[in-house]
């Protein structure tokens, strides 16, 4: 008998950006960190991760019109009873942005509008915007989990309380898809980037 693949680790992101990478509609996160973060600093604290998808801080302003239209707001501290979890994915490439043009030309590839972008880089100014490309798989049996305390807060990374099972998850986007995509996004950083 196969012993059953399973994992705590929880990477929370706005659940719009959360359903849009288990579409297979981006690749893309991008991050500085939240209040909680130690040192207030973003950081890559697992690379397998399953997507965790929050609502208190959406705000269909810094969406693109096709993702804003899918966001209810809720009030501040809010928080479900269970939270859906449908995805896992694999962090495979990690990128330190501080380039204006590169946030620019990375557009095209994340659900958010320029304004976001431009203020996520402006904020914290001397510190490198995280760009983390994402490879999405879908859970066999997406479940609904209960909602612990432990999981609110400002903070990128959090562990779930029971482990679940990730046994027969699939790919959102096939080899080939993913290659291109992930080659197009290394092009246009490395050719935007100002050397430091």
């Amino acid at each position: 008998m196969k012993t059953p693949i399973t994992t705590t680790h929880a990477l929370k992101e706005w659940a719009v950006t959360v359903d849009a990478l288990g579409r297979g509609e981006t690749i893309m996160l991008l991050r500085k960190g939240g209040i909680r973060e130690e040192g207030k600093h973003f950081r890559v604290a697992h690379d397998e991760v399953l997507l965790y998808p929050t609502y208190e801080h959406q705000q269909p302003a810094l969406l693109k019109p096709a993702y804003a239209d899918e966001v209810q707001p809720v009030a501040s501290g809010w928080h479900p009873t269970s939270v859906p979890l449908h995805s896992w994915a694999r962090i495979t490439d990690i990128f330190q942005v501080t380039a204006p043009e590169t946030v620019e030309a990375l557009l095209p590839f994340h659900v958010w509008n320029a304004q976001f972008a431009t203020e996520r880089l402006g904020w914290k100014p001397r510190h490198p915007m995280y760009v983390l490309l994402l490879r999405a798989y879908r859970l066999a049996a997406p479940c609904e989990i209960a909602y612990h305390t432990a999981y609110g807060g400002c903070t990128s990374w959090i562990d779930l309380v029971e482990p679940l099972d990730v046994n027969g998850m699939q790919p959102v986007l096939d080899d080939a898809a993913y290659r291109q995509q992930t080659t197009t996004i290394r092009t246009l950083i490395t050719s935007t980037q100002t050397p430091s």
